[in-house]
């Protein structure tokens, strides 16, 4: 009985052991593979494994001065994650932010300034980091149309110049005697007037479409936020002629002695006028560039 017993037992393991070796097989082609997988990473993606921080620093320069900006963020990016401490890190985010700037990476250079700005609060540069954060939104603001045709770009949305000229105040507010003040303040002022002429089309959006309330109301905002703007005085002349069409006649006499006073010549800068046209305007019509 005994040995029919064992007799059984050997049946079943000899019966199973197929099973087992299959397994088994399969166990041991699959660790071979990801050995092989792993080695073929490490061999393709790991041509920076000995490099040292200043090989790094001093070819991510190179790029950089070369204007070769993919270059320099694929060795400034290896550079940061390898060595993410020491005294050279945050002059590397810097560059990073400005490499992705001139690369038209705008997504990553802000998040780039934003990541420098949080954590390095109180560098000497800092305020370079929101510099280059408000040059991103600035340039944004640039088109595909505006690179290649002379078109009006106030026409358009006006997010990424508002969003631009926020950024800028908020460094002249943080930093009044940062080195970029100067470059600032004229930034600002162009911004400023684009604001201003973005609300005069709207303002003669309204009375194109004989919408004379809400195009005074768009000539008030201009009058009481975009002061001493080449806008403003367009701006009147939308508002006296809307209150006269209203039957205003007091209030159209009001705005035209204001401009009257501020303008007895007229504008200062006629061609600030939002009606005036920069190319032929048939072909600006026909293709609606602006709309």
């Amino acid at each position: 009985m005994l040995q029919k017993a064992y007799q059984l037992i050997l049946q079943r393991v000899v019966a199973t052991m197929p099973i087992f070796f299959h397994k088994l097989a399969f166990i041991l082609c699959l660790s071979l593979f990801l050995q092989a997988c792993n080695s073929f990473s490490k061999e393709k993606g790991d041509a920076y494994a000995s490099w040292t921080v200043d090989q790094f620093i001093t070819a991510s320069k190179e790029e950089l001065e070369d204007e070769n900006y993919k270059k320099a963020i694929k060795l400034l990016e290896q550079l940061d994650s390898r060595y993410p401490f020491g005294a050279h890190s945050a002059q590397v985010q810097l560059d990073l932010t400005y490499a992705y700037y001139k690369n038209s990476d705008s997504e990553a250079a802000l998040a780039s300034a934003d990541r420098f700005i949080k954590t390095h609060p109180r560098h000497p540069d800092v305020d370079y980091a929101y510099y280059l954060k408000a040059l991103v939104n600035f340039n944004r603001e640039l088109g595909f149309i505006d690179r290649f045709v002379p078109s009006d770009k106030t026409q358009r949305d006006s997010l990424f110049t508002q969003t631009s000229y926020l950024n800028f105040e908020e460094l002249l507010r943080r930093f009044p005697d940062s080195k970029y003040v100067p470059d600032v303040k004229q930034r600002m002022t162009y911004l400023r007037n684009s604001l201003a002429r973005h609300e005069l089309h709207v303002a003669r959006f309204y009375i194109d479409r004989e919408a004379y309330v809400a195009a005074v109301n768009r000539t008030n905002y201009i009058l009481q936020h975009y002061q001493d703007t080449p806008a403003v005085p367009f701006a009147l002349e939308i508002q006296i002629k809307a209150y006269q069409i209203l039957g205003l006649q007091a209030l159209a006499d009001d705005s035209a002695k204001i401009y009257a006073y501020n303008y007895p010549n007229g504008p200062v800068h006629p061609e600030a006028d939002p009606s005036n046209v920069v190319v032929v305007p048939f072909i600006w019509s026909l293709f609606a560039f602006d709309r």
